[in-house]
């Protein structure tokens, strides 16, 4: 690999001649772990016509380092570095910048201090790993992926790869979720209508920006996404937090004066219980009463197996007023980030005006790949395999939770990849999950589902996306001798 010639540059402080201070920026990069072993230097009239120096300046420096073994020179090839470069000579420390702006004044608008919890990165290192929302690479269909990628990078696909749609998407991806992914949630939509995000958090960014101002107010489930609740926040809209119960939101808690509802009917975030078809169509009629719109995220509506998932609340609308979310990140895996916003035209316009302002749209490339693992039949084939798996591991752990006397409060009536459990009244479950912790076992805390100053500290969320089926009562049985304990 040869190293950039942007990457010299001498200081016009700097002391000494021309040529020991070639020198010693080179030692200089090689000791700092700039430059590696067997990377190849710039060639000497390269980096003299860089630098505005005579080559033999740069020659002799090279030759400096070259008998002091920091690089070598192979015949014709050029200069490298060294694999055996001495220790260093000491350089005087490199003085640090003080930052002298007073940032508590200049921030104009602050976006930190939400409640969006930390994951460990290395999650996969722990042994019990019942997080939520990450992909298990046994089940991924890496082969086929990989092959989809190559071919979406072809001559054929060119175009698509390199063009700047400016405020539009790969037509072959939205004509798949047109024809194929929409009719089986039983929605009925056109292209304009179809609007591709980087991931459902995007997509609701963008709902909550084009619907929602100072003056208007948002009903959302309590407890509910934590992020969508920070989205809510930023936007300033008057929050409405609704209590959900074993079916998801109540209507009839939905206060008067709502203009947009937030909520998640086929698998409430984090309760994963599934709204009935009465009270989606009680909830479509309170929206029309109370003439408001609704934004349905629909996440893990995929992993109703073997029984059919429950029709989506837009299939049901017959106004116009259900916006709805979908995702490829949960399905596929999280760091593709692409989703998807379907909604009347007027409302997809604005919604692209902004997505085109900000970011014009999410990577050719990554749509074009999407759009042919779809098409070609292997996204189906990895969500049917993911759902017969997730079934079976939800299976184990509910014999693994009863076994161990451990408490549901809430699961989903079709599928879903996790369940929401209660401790006992005082249990403090971000110092369970400390404590789990250091015993490899991965859970995720309640606390930052819930809206208001009364939050309940004895939820916790266990996911079995992530964790083999043999390792989930061995993990379950540490949970509950961690809670005996405390």
């Amino acid at each position: 690999m040869a190293i950039p010639v942007e990457t010299f540059l001498l200081h016009p402080s700097g002391e000494g001649t021309l040529q020991a201070r070639i020198q010693q920026m080179v030692a200089e990069g090689i000791l700092s772990g700039r430059f590696r072993r067997g990377e190849k230097l710039p060639s000497t009239r390269k980096l003299a016509t860089h630098l505005a120096v005579s080559r033999i300046t740069v020659t002799l420096a090279y030759t400096e380092l070259l008998a002091n073994d920091y690089l070598v020179s192979r015949g014709r090839s050029g200069y490298f570095v060294s694999d055996n470069a001495p220790e260093p000579p000491s350089f005087p420390a490199q003085q640090v910048s003080q930052d002298s702006v007073d940032w508590t004044r200049a921030i104009g608008q602050r976006f930190t201090g939400g409640a969006t919890p930390v994951k460990p990165q290395d999650w996969a290192r722990y042994r019990y790993p019942f997080i939520y929302g990450q992909t298990d690479p046994m089940l991924f269909d890496h082969a086929n992926w990989r092959l989809c990628a190559v071919k979406a990078l072809g001559a054929k696909d060119f175009t698509s790869l390199t063009r700047d749609y400016y405020d539009q998407d790969d037509p072959k991806l939205v004509e798949f979720i047109a024809r194929h992914t929409l009719p089986r949630r039983g929605i009925v939509a056109n292209t304009s209508q179809i609007l591709i995000t980087l991931g459902a958090q995007n997509a609701l960014w963008l709902a909550a920006q084009v619907l929602l101002n100072q003056r208007r107010k948002a009903a959302i489930e309590n407890p509910c996404y934590h992020a969508l609740r920070d989205i809510l926040m930023q936007s300033r809209c008057r929050l409405a937090p609704v209590a959900v119960d074993a079916d998801g939101l109540p209507p009839d808690r939905i206060p008067d004066g709502t203009d947009v509802i937030f909520t998640t009917p086929s698998h409430q975030c984090p309760t994963s219980s599934t709204m009935p078809l009465p009270r989606r169509e009680a909830l479509l009629a309170r929206a029309r009463t109370l003439d408001a719109l609704i934004v349905e995220d629909d996440y893990e509506f995929e992993t109703a197996a073997p029984t059919p998932p429950m029709p989506a609340l837009k299939s049901l609308d017959r106004d116009g007023r259900v916006i709805y979310v979908g995702s490829f990140s949960k399905s596929l895996f999280p760091g593709l980030r692409l989703g998807y916003l379907v909604g009347s035209t007027p409302f997809i316009r604005e919604a692209r005006a902004l997505r085109a302002s900000v970011l014009r749209h999410p990577p050719g490339h990554i749509q074009r790949t999407a759009a042919y693992f779809l098409s070609l039949g292997h996204y189906d084939a990895l969500i049917r395999r993911t759902a017969r798996v997730f079934s079976e591991r939800r299976a184990v752990a509910e014999q693994a939770i009863a076994r161990h006397g451990l408490e549901i409060a809430g699961q989903g009536a079709h599928g879903g990849s996790s369940f929401w459990m209660r401790t006992p009244a005082g249990t403090d479950t971000e110092a369970l999950a400390r404590t789990l912790q250091d015993r490899s076992v991965l859970i995720e805390p309640g606390a930052p589902f819930f809206s208001g100053a009364d939050t309940p500290p004895n939820f916790y969320r266990l996911a079995y996306s992530s964790i083999p089926s043999e390792r989930i009562p061995d993990g379950i049985a540490v949970i509950a001798d961690a809670l005996q304990r405390l």
